[in-house]
């Protein structure tokens, strides 16, 4: 017989593979509307706050107080958000959390109190909690049990990118200064978000039940008995069976080290330099260029790496390089002026490979280590680590700033350091769990179980 030979694969795809790409094919809607939320988000972050000082007439500090209490007000609702994910999926949540920002956004329009602004602020940050809760469990159903990392780490690159340009466009907005202008921007973002949400209802590529028969499936942990989710078509288990597995708390807490050192370049590093660093205040932006271009070029190139090596290893280098960056941004206050620039840029690109290390394992690990019957619900714990830790960075980063110079980044190192410890042994299962090969392997046949050490996506023995 004539041996079969499989067909070269494309010039597109070898782009794709050299560049950490995952395959997009059949995906055109689900990466569309990631893309429509990044410029969104982007016009929304460099966007608000003017957008209330042009068009109302509150005080620049009155329009931060009630944004502000808006964002807190929403701190509670991610578990919330579980549950409903647990009932109709991640797709659903998704979609709705893009229409609820919609309603958010036309808010905005008609605000002229601050009441107004906390009631609408609050129902953009659920929109916000809701989108960022269902996107990663939608992202494991869209990579259908392969590429998961490129996957992440593409979806990353997608919102730098997204964010960047809207940022831009924003400032071209606020440079013409109009009121009409400002409304015509907000009205823009709410038919973007509405259409994204059109997006996510409409794309078929990401249910469980295509995902099946599609390819290797994802990783199912063993779950408890379903007495009572037999039953009643509910999910056993609850929040309390969350709080008991100290395996994912330990995720959860290793994941606020990353959360204050994501607050970095918004909080604190402006103020540094500014009051302590014999330098430009120039400096500063281009810091935050070199971060956001490092990251839009390397992300999907670092997934090829990230993917051949487990979740924990990939983590601890990312807390150490972390725990690196800050320990230099603090000894620059014993520098002269003309080391101090290159001291900045070292700890920058740290900095920045940390960010881009650390983002696709925390993404999947927060994904893939919840009981699938229990997902939504462990992704609410999960998700309070971005919202609790996001409101007390400012805060405390500050509080610690005027107190010395060198205060924040010493606390940053040693949570970064102290962090180690939690990630170690999370990409290896308990003895006494049994499931299928993880992603990017062959999947063991049903009912039989296969012998897992790690879900890195690499062969297990």
């Amino acid at each position: 017989m004539t041996p079969r030979h499989s067909p070269a694969p494309s010039a597109w795809r070898r782009i794709q593979t050299a560049w950490g790409l995952p395959d997009l094919v059949g995906k055109g809607r689900f990466v569309t509307a990631n893309l429509i939320d990044s410029l969104g988000n982007g016009l929304v972050m460099a966007f608000t706050v003017v957008f209330f000082v042009k068009t109302t007439s509150l005080s620049l500090v009155a329009v931060g107080a009630a944004l502000t209490v808006g964002q807190l007000l929403a701190l509670p609702v991610p578990p919330v958000i579980g549950l409903l994910m647990d009932r109709y999926g991640p797709r659903i949540v998704v979609a709705a959390g893009n229409w609820i920002s919609v309603a958010g956004f036309i808010g905005f329009l008609f605000s002229h109190a601050a009441w107004q602004i906390v009631l609408w602020q609050f129902v953009v940050q659920l929109g916000s909690n809701a989108f960022w809760m269902g996107n990663s469990p939608l992202i494991v159903l869209v990579a259908r049990g392969v590429e998961r990392a490129r996957w992440f780490g593409f979806v990353r690159a997608l919102r730098n990118v997204g964010v960047g340009f809207g940022g831009a466009a924003s400032a071209v907005a606020l440079s013409i200064g109009t009121v009409t202008g400002l409304r015509a921007v907000m009205a823009v973002n709410v038919v973007s978000f509405a259409v994204a949400g059109w997006l996510v209802i409409t794309f078929r590529g990401a249910d469980p039940s295509e995902a099946a028969d599609a390819g290797p499936a994802e990783p199912k942990p063993a779950e408890p008995e379903q007495s009572t989710g037999e039953t009643t078509g509910r999910p056993a288990g609850g929040y309390r069976t969350v709080l008991k597995d100290t395996r994912y708390l330990r995720l959860v807490g290793a994941n606020i080290s990353f959360v204050f050192a994501s607050t970095v370049v918004s909080v604190l590093l402006a103020v540094y330099v500014a009051d302590n660093l014999d330098v430009g205040a120039w400096i500063v932006g281009v810091l935050v260029v070199l971060n956001t271009v490092m990251v839009a070029l390397l992300q999907t190139l670092a997934s090829r790496w990230i993917e051949a090596r487990g979740p924990a290893t990939v983590l601890v280098l990312a807390l150490l390089l972390n725990a690196a960056a800050f320990a230099v941004f603090g000894t620059l206050l014993a520098l002269p002026g003309w080391a101090v620039i290159a001291g900045l840029l070292i700890a920058m690109v740290l900095y920045t490979v940390a960010e881009i290390l650390s983002s696709p394992p925390t993404s999947e690990l927060s994904v893939v280590m919840a009981p699938e019957h229990l997902r939504g619900r462990y992704l609410g714990v999960y998700q309070m680590s971005w919202s609790v830790g996001g409101a007390l960075a400012p805060a405390l980063l500050t509080a610690l700033l005027e107190g010395g110079a060198a205060l924040p980044w010493v606390f940053l190192t040693a949570i970064s350091v102290l962090a180690v410890p939690l990630v170690l042994g999370l990409d290896r299962r308990p003895a006494a769990m049994g499931e299928a090969a993880p992603a990017g392997d062959v999947a063991a046949p049903a009912g039989d179980v296969a012998p897992v050490e790690h879900f890195d996506g690499g062969p297990v023995g």
